[in-house]
Formats: C-alpha cells, sequence, structure tokens
C-alpha cells in the first residue's frame, strides 16, 4: 500500500474540521493587533512611550486572562467559551475607533484583551476533547495551519487598508471574528463519548476516583512548563533580536525578514502536518527533546550565517523544531491534563507562552546590545540544549493517557 503521508486527517472528527475553518475564518481577519501601535501612533498622535505602554497592557490583561478563561472552560463548556470570545471580541473591535483618549483606550484595549485572549484556552480544550491521544498531534498542527495560513493573509491585507483608514482594520477584524463565531453557534456538534466538557458543564468523576489534580499543584506539568520555556523563549527572538540582527548586523535590507516569514510559512504548510502525523506514536519525551534541539541549533546556528542564504538554512532548522515542538507541547498537555480540568491546563500552557512573549523579545535584544552577537547565539543555542535535556525527563502519568 502506498504511504500517504496526510493519513492522520482522515479519522478526524468533522468538529474538529468545525474549528479549522472558524480559526481560518478569524485569523483571516487579523490585522488589528499587529497594527496597534501604528494606529495609536500615526492616527491617533499618541507618543511611542504611550503606545508601547499600551502593548504592553494588553499583554499584562492576556497573562491573566488565560488561565481564568481555561477555569470557565472547565465549568461552562470550551465551546460556550470561544462563541462568546469571538462575538464579543468582535463587538469591542467594531467599536474600538470611537475611543478617543487615552485613557479610554487603555480601557478598550484591556476590553479587547479580555474577550479576545479567552479564546486560546477554550479552542485548544476543545480540540483535546475532540481528538484521540493518537489523533491530537495531527490535530494540533492542522489548528496551526489555518493559523499560518490566516496570518499569511491577514496583516497583508491589513497593511493595504492601514493605507485607506486605520479604522477600516479594527472594522474588518471585528467582523471577522463575529462572523467565525457565528458559524460555531449555527454548526451541529456531537458530544464524544468519555471526552469530558464540551457543550458545558463540568464532567462527572467516575465513582471511587480521588478528585482530578490542579494544574497548579501538578509537579509533572509545572516541571513539563519549566523545561518547555527556555526553548519558548528561544522561539520569541523572532520578534525582536533577530530582526535586528539581521538589519543592523547582517546589513540585509528589510525584505529578507519579511521572506523569513514567507519561508517560514511555506515549509509549515507542506510539512508540518504530515510530519506529526509521521511522529503521532512518538513518546512525548523524545519528540520535544527533537524540536527544542533543533529550535535551539537553529538559532543557535545565526551566528555563522553570513549571507541571506545563510540565514535561509537556520530558518529552514528552527522551522522544523517549530513544528514538531508546538504541536506536540500541546498534545502533551493534552494528555497530562484531566477531562475535568482540560481548560484550566490549557490556561496555564498559553500563559507560559504570553511570559515567554513578554520576557524573551526584551532579553535576547538586550543580551545582543550589552553582550554582542556571539553572547545571543551562543546563549540561544545553550538554552535549546537545556529544554531538550529537560524534556528527556518529562513523564506523562499513564492514568492520565491513553495509548
Amino acid at each position: 500500500m502506498r504511504y500517504n503521508p496526510w493519513r492522520g486527517l482522515y479519522g478526524l472528527r468533522r468538529e474538529v474540521w468545525y474549528i479549522f475553518a472558524t480559526m481560518l475564518i478569524n485569523r483571516l481577519g487579523t490585522m488589528a493587533l499587529p497594527f496597534l501601535v501604528l494606529y495609536l501612533t500615526r492616527s491617533m498622535g499618541f507618543t511611542a512611550e504611550k503606545a508601547s505602554l499600551a502593548v504592553a497592557v494588553y499583554g499584562a490583561v492576556a497573562l491573566v486572562v488565560s488561565p481564568l478563561s481555561g477555569r470557565l472552560c472547565d465549568k461552562v463548556g470550551a465551546l460556550r467559551v470561544m462563541k462568546v470570545s469571538l462575538i464579543s471580541s468582535g463587538v469591542v473591535l467594531l467599536l474600538f475607533p470611537l475611543a478617543r483618549g487615552y485613557l479610554a483606550v487603555l480601557a478598550a484595549i484591556a476590553l479587547w484583551a479580555v474577550t479576545n485572549e479567552a479564546f486560546r484556552p477554550a479552542n485548544m480544550a476543545l480540540l483535546t476533547h475532540l481528538a484521540t491521544p493518537e489523533q491530537r498531534k495531527p490535530a494540533f498542527a492542522l489548528n496551526r495551519l489555518a493559523v499560518n495560513m490566516g496570518m499569511s493573509v491577514g496583516p497583508a491585507v491589513g497593511g493595504f487598508l492601514a493605507m485607506i483608514s486605520f479604522h477600516s482594520l479594527f472594522w474588518v477584524n471585528g467582523a471577522t471574528s463575529i462572523l467565525a463565531g457565528a458559524l460555531l453557534s449555527f454548526l451541529t456538534w456531537r458530544q464524544p463519548e468519555g471526552a469530558g466538557n464540551v457543550q458545558g458543564g463540568e464532567s462527572p468523576g467516575s465513582p471511587g476516583r480521588p478528585r482530578s489534580l490542579s494544574g497548579f499543584a501538578n509537579g509533572r506539568f509545572i516541571f513539563f512548563l519549566l523545561a518547555l520555556m527556555p526553548a519558548v523563549l528561544v522561539f520569541f527572538q523572532l520578534n525582536a533580536a533577530f530582526p535586528l540582527y539581521l538589519v543592523r548586523n547582517l546589513k540585509l535590507p528589510e525584505s529578507a525578514f519579511g521572506f523569513v516569514f514567507t519561508l517560514n510559512t511555506i515549509i509549515i504548510v507542506l510539512i508540518e502536518i504530515p510530519l506529526n502525523t509521521a511522529m503521532a506514536h512518538w513518546p512525548h519525551r523524545w519528540a520535544l527533546a527533537l524540536g527544542t534541539l533543533l529550535t535551539g541549533i537553529g538559532f543557535g546556528a545565526v551566528a555563522f550565517a553570513a549571507s541571506f542564504w545563510g540565514v535561509a538554512a537556520t530558518v529552514v532548522i528552527w522551522t522544523f523544531g517549530e513544528m514538531i515542538t508546538f504541536p506536540g507541547s500541546s498534545a502533551a498537555v493534552a494528555d497530562m491534563s484531566p477531562p475535568d480540568r482540560r481548560g484550566e491546563y490549557m490556561g496555564l500552557y498559553t500563559m507560559s507562552f504570553g511570559v515567554a512573549f513578554a520576557v524573551g523579545p526584551w532579553l535576547g535584544t538586550l543580551v545582543l546590545t550589552h553582550f554582542g552577537s556571539g553572547a545571543l547565539w551562543a546563549g540561544a543555542f545553550a538554552m535549546g540544549c537545556l529544554s531538550a535535556l529537560l524534556m528527556t525527563q518529562v513523564r506523562v502519568h499513564p492514568a492520565q493517557c491513553e495509548g
């Protein structure tokens, strides 16, 4: 029989494809957040300092919202949280241009962060409920495919809209968010047998079984998040130190950094799902050790890249690390989480990414500025190796992981 690298998608429930369509619609319209600083400085006339503070407010609120949203999913259902998040954040975006003063803008941004960031833990918890343990890596890879396809279009379209009217960014973004929420509301959802909490209400515990362990009290889960953190800190150099190094140190044009995203997206679209299908039965610790190691090697190799094509080679390496690490870590959290606490675990997981996003770009830029590029990329390699070493010690409790 001929090998089919896409076979992992065939057995997925139709509801997983509903989520794919919802995510794709939502991400196709994602353009307000990438252009927020430009909107605040060029359209609203705020200083760069005030604009950066506004973005920091969004990030700070998002950190708090993630675990709260996750726990709410366990109480009322991940699907319900997704619907409310999409529709309410869409309404906030439609009304956002009405905020004129700085304090009003900060309040609108905080409300936007609450409504928008509640979506992420709910999205991941719902996928966990709908996919079997063997299907989770391909399912999360499919979810990331929708994100990458949408983000390859949304911000690009946003750039053209910004030339016409900054307000149109919020209107289009808000409309697509509401459309995605409406799609979820009109589709027919089936409750998977034994999947836990999808439509709403607490998942009943089995008679005689002890109460499930909170994510904060689960030492193995906390160790997993700490093991993952160094590699995620390295990956987020893509948002600050990496483009700065390309333009300032290697003297490459800004367009070269744009091509990095294009190359990264092409590889993900073509390879991520077949790759995760092939690795679906790998133990989590070895798959994640490989993924985090490739992330460290890819960013560490930037130190030896003297030309655009050298940089492109490093992008290929760390993109493979990304394609293994991100779906794999999501699947690992799904397997670690008790059915009645999947939202909580996913909320803490997404919060850890928020912390890395807040710290990583700042820390990398600090090292590049004060200690030089050699220290930055050597440190990136060391951090990737540290994550890989720690990942080999990760264990998923047999009672919480099928297969």
